[in-house]
């Protein structure tokens, strides 16, 4: 069997299916709907194909490197869990896939709403199928964002976007806190291999970061998974479009946390602190979810809370962990995710039939919606946990194993707790069928009198999701015994589990007396709040005032928001001046901390005498230094000076035999002075004179402080012996990276993520500029107002000296570039000499010109080459992934074409073109937009420059 059909699972949503909704939607919503169902069968097919395989035991694992050393590799394991996951993400996500082409009307973008669900349902496979927690950790939190833009699918309503927000907030906290933990347990495995880590279940109890490490990872998983006191933000995600809420809510996001703490709970199983956590977290948030659900007035308000009850009581048996329990929650996750599927369909039938979903105005349906009415019935039964149906079966278990793992006190309270969720699950099931579909009457405030079955097609995938509660009810253990056996020996890895066996009748029992009390008493409850009127009447919000969740959450943000804006005001003043000191105190103290206590002395390593060279350069930089100090508040002599300041570091690394170093310092420093020569155009001239002279002697003392500071860190460190790792790279320069100059193989190879990351943040940077200039004016043109500094036509002789500058410079780039493998150069220092080469052009013909001249108005152009930079850089990392080698892992080899003899190519070329292009793109980005008249105008007369 091909093992790589598991990317191709997760691929197939996240980028085929992505990319053809967004091209299908052109032709029609028929089309659109066809193509996204595809892709969601594909998905499914190539799941059920692993079936036989994997739930007889198999488990089918792939991986691809990508950083070993941070021990985080693209690895995909897919045992029996992991597929019944993916089975139910795509299976039903296919059934809402179809339920949402009917539900959605034509004015809404059924394309964008299928895009959002297929990035979603690429995110919870990827968690289903990740081997390894960093990757999962990405998927979980690709699952928070396209959940927060699916619930704020419509961004015209205020309810909307509030619940997004909600959602995001919530659960991206809780994904922060998950990621602490997921860390803390690499720390004490010393990998992030899922498979590994199971088999650590001793080292990771007995470790003294255990508590930190359950508590961080049970903080994610109960946030995702709503339960209390987290549980607040399901109900009020409900203003989503109801295949969103069918989805998310039912049968896949909210189960992210029950499936995290199932795939890791061989490592926590054991230890009292996480059973009774879990188990009376999920204990108390299956009953007091389950009473909010019957009092609540909206049709999908009902039905989130009463998800938040199941999923306390799936949580609550993973809890206990037995296996039993364990196969019980396995069970009912399966159950839960047929019947509150079908329930929230068909809550949006009704919804979209009559023209509401408030309970306050619903009855007498069946008039109009029988066969609604009848889904309604078998599936709210299902919920309710009546005989003959799945969702009995799985209750009955939960009862069992509650009265067989617990004793003493805490069974009496645990049994009555879980006996009145019963009660109360019975209410809100009666409530839904006799509330909606009968009592009386169609009621005078249903908006659509008329209403009637919808097609066929939007009432099929609550149909099909119905018969299977029916069908498990009746043959559970012909249809998913042998499934529920497997996926419980994958989740609890006991090998002495015997299977757990499915069957209708039990005999009488306690579970059985509990379920009849259920049954019962939930049925006499309804009726009796519904006979005085008062489950229409009573509000809980009110009663439970500033305790909701909600308005806590609220509050918490207000006093955030408050908090932090009086903390800006406290330190964003305005002033320059004040945010270095600020800067300065702190990077003082946060060096100073670490080294109190430690010897503080001068080091035993024997001391040279300095040369006369390095005594000149000394005093040219003092002198340098000084002259910046004292025209610190000459902005344009500051900055010439700074560059003066660079040539003397340059003439250092020339002393030192760095051409490499000396090469980029030139280029930099030259770029750097012409940008921050025009920035300076948009500030006044002249820094004002510090008035206070408490405020000079403070300032001199901070800086003289933390000068002395960084003086005397050298010093230990020069005056210390060491032992460098360049022994390394001088080594290996050649065989492995494949070139002589071994500044440039360290930057392109065995450190080319960094460069990678580092021209990427070089890219972000000239975009930020042109979004933070776009818009701005500098008014005046006075001396102490500043200039706008644009390049205008010059003179005929520099115009020709330019027209003979380009050339030359672009061959030396180019020469520059192509020797930086093996001699001081590279796509950096090209980048910045092509980039000078430009600049002089602009200030030859004027920027208009120059631009128009390169086809570059706009800077639309240089945008671009950030763009086509970065993409080859990236994609020379990816190719070596075909070759099952590292992230941007380089390879070389020699070919002897005829008349050009032995030639070397190395891969790291093509990365360095990527280099060299956003280098260049970036520089002249920044350059193009301070000198553009739409970002600079001024009021005055534009000077010539």
């Amino acid at each position: 069997m091909d093992t790589s059909v598991l990317p191709i699972i997760i691929l197939l949503p996240l980028v085929l299916g992505t990319t053809l909704v967004s091209w299908l939607k052109r032709f029609s919503r028929e089309v659109t709907a066809l193509g996204a169902i595809a892709i969601s069968l594909s998905s499914f097919a190539l799941l059920l194909s692993q079936a036989p395989a994997v739930f007889g035991g198999a488990v089918i694992t792939e991986s691809w490197s990508w950083l070993p050393q941070l021990g985080i590799d693209f690895s995909f394991r897919l045992d029996s869990l992991g597929l019944l996951f993916g089975l139910l993400i795509s299976g039903i996500g296919t059934l809402i896939y179809i339920y949402a082409y009917y539900y959605l009307s034509p004015k809404n973008s059924l394309s964008k709403l299928y895009l959002l669900l297929m990035l979603f349902m690429a995110a919870m496979l990827g968690i289903s199928l990740s081997n390894n927690l960093m990757i999962l950790l990405v998927f979980w939190e690709l699952t928070s964002i396209s959940s927060f833009l699916l619930v704020g699918y419509w961004s015209n309503y205020d309810a909307a976007q509030r619940g997004a927000r909600m959602a995001l907030t919530i659960t991206g906290m809780g994904g922060l806190a998950m990621l602490g933990g997921f860390i803390l347990l690499g720390q004490i495995t010393g990998t992030y291999q899922i498979d590994t880590i199971l088999t650590m279940t001793e080292l990771i109890q007995s470790h003294q970061l255990f508590i930190p490490t359950l508590l961080l990872i049970l903080l994610g998983a109960f946030t995702k998974s709503a339960q209390f006191p987290f549980h607040f933000w399901l109900p009020n995600a409900m203003a989503a479009p109801t295949p969103v809420s069918a989805y998310l809510h039912s049968a896949t996001m909210v189960k992210a946390g029950l499936f995290l703490v199932a795939r890791l709970l061989p490592i926590f199983a054991g230890a009292a602190l996480f059973h009774n956590i879990v188990t009376f977290i999920g204990l108390f948030t299956l009953c007091i979810a389950a009473f909010f659900a019957i009092f609540k007035e909206d049709l999908k308000g009902l039905l989130a809370y009463s998800t938040i009850s199941h999923l306390g009581l799936i949580m609550c048996l993973l809890g206990i962990g037995t296996p039993l329990a364990v196969a019980a929650a396995i069970f009912h996750i399966i159950n839960h995710a047929t019947f509150k599927a079908a329930l929230f369909m068909i809550a949006g039938i009704i919804d979209h039939e009559s023209g509401t979903r408030d309970l306050r105005k619903l009855s007498g349906l069946w008039q109009l919606l029988p066969y609604t009415a009848t889904l309604t019935m078998v599936t709210a039964a299902s919920m309710a946990g009546v005989p003959l149906t799945n969702g009995f079966l799985s209750k009955e278990m939960f009862f069992t194993e509650l009265l067989a793992n617990l004793n003493g006190p805490v069974l009496i309270v645990s049994a009555i707790v879980a006996t009145l969720a019963g009660i109360f699950a019975v209410t809100y099931s009666v409530r839904l069928i006799h509330g909606v579909f009968f009592d009386g009457p169609v009621g005078p405030y249903v908006p659509k009198k008329n209403a009637h079955e919808p097609a066929f097609g939007m009432r099929a995938p609550a149909t099909v999701l119905a018969m299977l509660c029916i069908l498990v009810g009746l043959l559970p253990a012909l249809l998913v015994e042998d499934i529920i056996n497997s996926i419980t020996h994958a989740v609890t890895q006991d090998p002495t589990f015997e299977g757990v066996h499915l069957a209708i009748w039990h005999g009488f029992n306690a579970p059985l007396l509990m379920s009849v009390i259920a049954l019962v008493g939930g049925v006499l409850f309804y009726f009796a709040l519904a006979k005085k009127g008062t489950i229409r009447e009573i509000d809980l919000d009110p009663m439970l005032g500033k305790l909701q969740g909600r308005i806590l959450f609220d509050l918490f943000l207000k006093s955030l928001l408050l908090n932090s804006r009086s903390f800006r005001r406290a330190t964003e003043n305005g002033k320059l001046q004040s945010y270095l000191l600020w800067i300065v105190i702190f990077t003082v103290g946060l060096v100073a901390v670490p080294l109190l206590g430690n010897n503080l002395s001068t080091g035993t390593r024997e001391l040279t005498h300095a040369p006369i060279m390095a005594i000149v350069l000394w005093l040219l930089l003092f002198s340098a230094c000084w002259m910046m100090l004292w025209f610190h508040h000459e902005r344009i002599k500051a900055v010439l000076i700074s560059g003066a300041v660079g040539l003397v570091v340059t003439l250092i690394f020339i002393c030192f035999s760095a051409p490499d170093l000396a090469l980029t310092q030139i280029t930099v420093d030259v770029v750097t002075t012409v940008l921050l020569l025009m920035s300076l155009s948009l500030l006044p001239q002249l820094t004002p004179y510090e008035s206070s002279s408490t405020r000079r002697w403070r300032d001199a003392i901070i800086a003289v402080a933390g000068g002395l500071g960084i003086a005397w860190i050298s010093w230990l460190i020069l005056t210390r012996d060491h032992n460098s790792i360049s022994w390394f790279f001088m080594q290996q320069s050649l065989p492995l990276g494949g070139g002589a100059n071994v500044v440039n193989v360290i930057l392109v190879d065995f450190r080319g993520f960094d460069t990678f990351g580092e021209i990427t943040v070089l890219g972000i940077a000239a975009i930020g500029v042109l979004s933070l200039m776009d818009g701005m004016r500098a008014h005046g043109a006075t001396i102490t107002q500043g200039l706008t500094y644009r390049f205008n036509p010059s003179p005929l002789m520099l115009r020709v000296t330019a027209s003979w500058v380009l050339p030359v410079a672009l061959v030396v780039s180019l020469y520059i570039f192509m020797r930086g493998h093996n001699m001081p150069g590279g796509g950096f220092i090209a980048g910045l000499i092509t980039s000078l080469a430009l600049v002089i052009q602009y200030i030859a013909l004027g920027q208009d010109q120059a631009e128009q001249l390169l086809g570059a108005k706009s800077g639309r152009l240089y945008e671009i080459w950030i763009g086509a930079g970065l993409s080859i850089a990236g994609l020379t990392g990816i190719a070596a992934w075909f070759w099952s080698r590292p992230f941007l892992t380089s390879a070389h080899v020699h070919v002897h074409p005829p008349l050009l003899g032995d030639m070397h190519l190395a891969s790291a070329a093509l990365f360095d073109v990527g280099v060299y292009v956003t280098v260049l793109g970036a520089t002249m980005l920044m350059i193009s937009v301070l000198g553009d008249s739409r970002h600079t105008s001024m009021t005055g007369p534009v000077p010539r420059g």
